[in-house]
């Protein structure tokens, strides 16, 4: 119960209630969407970024589709 109204509180602190409403909050989640693109681009685990995952996934579903179909 006390951690909900700390949270209430802080949500309070974040400014255009009576204008926004809810989507007050908008913006937050658009930095938090650009922040987490720059990070699948940018950051390497291991020796891959996600994209570098996602076009060899790509490319070997392709080739799968390729030899099934003969060529």
């Amino acid at each position: 119960m006390v951690a909900s109204e700390r949270l209430k509180r802080l949500l309070r602190l974040v400014p255009g209630e009576r204008r926004f409403g809810f989507y007050r909050f908008l913006p937050f989640f658009f930095v938090l969407g650009g922040a987490m693109e720059w990070f699948m681009i940018n950051v390497r685990i291991g020796k891959e970024t996600f994209y570098d995952v996602y076009r060899r996934k790509q490319s070997e579903r392709q080739y799968e589709e390729r030899m099934e179909k003969g060529e």
